[in-house]
């Protein structure tokens, strides 16, 4: 089982991450976090990496139902969708896939909610 939804498109790299971040908003996830790849490897290791962008996303009204299931699913949150350049006007766009992630956790009472969570990923990641 593929453990990721992803998604390749024609745009440079700024434009992507901003189109990803309205798609996700579309599809009701707020963005938590923001990590510059690209940018933290340069600072810590002194190398040149290609751009790449973690997005944390998180959608409250799932996020809620699945900690209500999980006490401990927050440790698998928020969900991780990367924006990353393949060329100089070719983005990918990929999230984890929340089915996938969960049955590590084996509680059949989180299985609506990832199911739900990766309608809506395929939808934003689908729609760019």
């Amino acid at each position: 089982m593929k453990y990721y939804i992803e998604n390749s498109i024609e745009s440079d790299f700024e434009t992507a991450v901003q189109k990803t971040k309205e798609a996700l908003k579309a599809e009701g996830f707020g963005v938590l976090s923001e990590i510059d790849v690209h940018d933290t490897l340069k600072e810590k290791l002194d190398v040149d990496f290609r751009k790449y962008k973690i997005l944390g996303a998180c959608n409250p009204p799932n996020a809620y139902k699945a900690l209500q299931a999980e006490d401990k699913i927050g440790t698998m949150l928020p969900c991780n969708v990367i924006v990353q350049e393949i060329s100089e006007n070719q983005t990918e766009v990929a999230a984890v896939d929340p089915v996938a992630s969960m049955m590590a956790v084996e509680n059949e009472a989180l299985k609506d909610t990832a199911e739900k969570i990766r309608a809506k990923l395929e939808k934003a990641i689908n729609s760019l």
